[in-house]
């Protein structure tokens, strides 16, 4: 076991946490709850399962399939298969209430062979399925959070022992602490007033400089900037989703990513009219570019965010996104994601966005979303409406 039980009964408590901060709406007993978890991570299922049953929730456990059981899927199927979306899927997804799920793969790289084309196959296919549970939450009715656990695999690509790796998480969690819960609760709390602050100003441009990047973000109109609200474990950025057309310049991502058994280094994107017009990475420049060709959102900017080293203890490559996304160190993190935005950051009330008010606010819309890190230390401007320029954020902190 690479958790001892009181770390994995303090992480299924801010597990659990996660879950009800992330709803909009209060729990209700009998709610049903999807458990979705990787068979290394069985041993923290099982903590959380019990806790959900004690809280009186109707539980579905689902272990993931296997990387031999993935790898044959896109081998053998043929292209209806991987289009296929079952109906009893559709039935769970539209009654849904919760969903945890607990990466903790066994393999990075399985798919390194397999022709993006039929991954992007099945995003599209099950692109209806995400659209039910976004529609359930932004009503309220629906709430999500997701961590991982540690595994040999995990360690090996990101070159530490497991123990170490183990200590990381346990760290960044505050699993080691005894009440994380509370921690969790004090950093809730703390970047509410800096959220506060960023929805408190008139912003019509970012723009964010530092050796490899010089690029310019546009909030758009009835935005807002939100995050540490309990979807991830850990999670210590905050965020908006812009208006994708107002991005321009060039974004690096120093901070390697694996994404669906492709090693990703060094992705260089060159923005113009908000679209991606040129692109390179270092590694995984062919998967790259089979990604951004996805869909027509797949070249656009769906989120903007930072992260203030203050909060985030985590100070070195994980080989996994949650991780990484979230990186302090000594600059903070910002990472933007190429795909999909969240509506949540609408100011209104996102239930009621149709597909068409979303389009035009520059809401984007996608089946991909890719979270591209950058790690240098950096400086990002507000230009206020009215002419006015701030510093928002510097050697890694908000300026607030």
């Amino acid at each position: 076991m690479t958790l001892t039980r009181s770390q994995l009964e303090k992480y299924a408590d801010v597990l659990i946490w996660g879950l009800e901060t992330a709803r909009h709406k209060p729990f209700k007993q009998h709610d049903t709850i999807l458990l979705r978890y990787e068979i290394p991570g069985l041993p923290l299922a099982e903590t959380v399962y019990r806790k959900l049953l004690e809280k009186k929730w109707n539980v579905i456990p689902r272990a993931l399939t296997t990387p031999a059981m993935e790898k044959d899927f896109f081998n053998y199927s043929d292209s209806t298969m991987r289009r296929f979306v079952g109906t009893w899927d559709k039935n769970l997804y539209e009654n849904l209430n919760g969903n945890i799920f607990i990466s903790a793969p066994s393999s990075l790289t399985h798919l390194k062979d397999v022709d993006p084309k039929r991954m992007n196959e099945v995003a599209v296919a099950r692109k209806s399925l995400k659209k039910i549970v976004e529609s359930r939450d932004e009503k309220g009715l629906f709430g999500w959070t997701l961590c991982t656990y540690p595994t040999e695999e995990l360690a090996r690509q990101a070159k530490l022992p497991l123990k170490e790796y183990t200590s990381q998480i346990v760290k960044a969690c505050f699993l080691n602490t005894k009440d994380p819960v509370a921690k969790w609760k004090e950093i809730f709390d703390n970047s509410m007033e800096i959220k506060k602050w960023l929805n408190s100003l008139a912003i019509e441009s970012l723009h964010m400089e530092s050796k490899s990047c010089d690029l310019t973000i546009t909030p758009g109109e009835k935005r807002k900037f939100i995050g540490i609200s309990g979807h991830n474990i850990p999670s210590f950025e905050i965020f908006t989703s812009p208006d994708w057309r107002g991005t321009r310049g060039k974004f690096f991502a120093n901070q390697p990513s694996y994404r669906s058994g492709n090693y990703v280094r060094n992705v260089t994107l060159e923005f113009k009219d908000g679209v991606v017009v040129s692109s390179g990475a270092g590694s995984g420049e062919k998967f790259l570019k089979e990604m951004l060709s996805m869909d027509e959102g797949a070249r656009r900017v769906g989120e903007f965010s930072l992260t203030d080293t203050r909060f985030s203890k985590i100070d070195t490559f994980m080989a996994d996104t949650l991780f990484d996304e979230n990186f302090g160190g000594p600059h903070g993190n910002s990472h933007i994601a190429i795909g999909s935005s969240y509506s949540d950051t609408f100011t209104g009330d996102p239930a009621t966005l149709t597909a068409a008010a979303k389009k035009k606010l520059g809401f984007n819309d996608s089946a991909l979303h890719w979270d591209l890190v950058n790690t240098e230390d950096k400086r990002v401007q507000a230009h206020l409406k009215g002419g006015k320029t701030i510093t928002l954020y510097e050697k890694g902190m908000f300026a607030f």
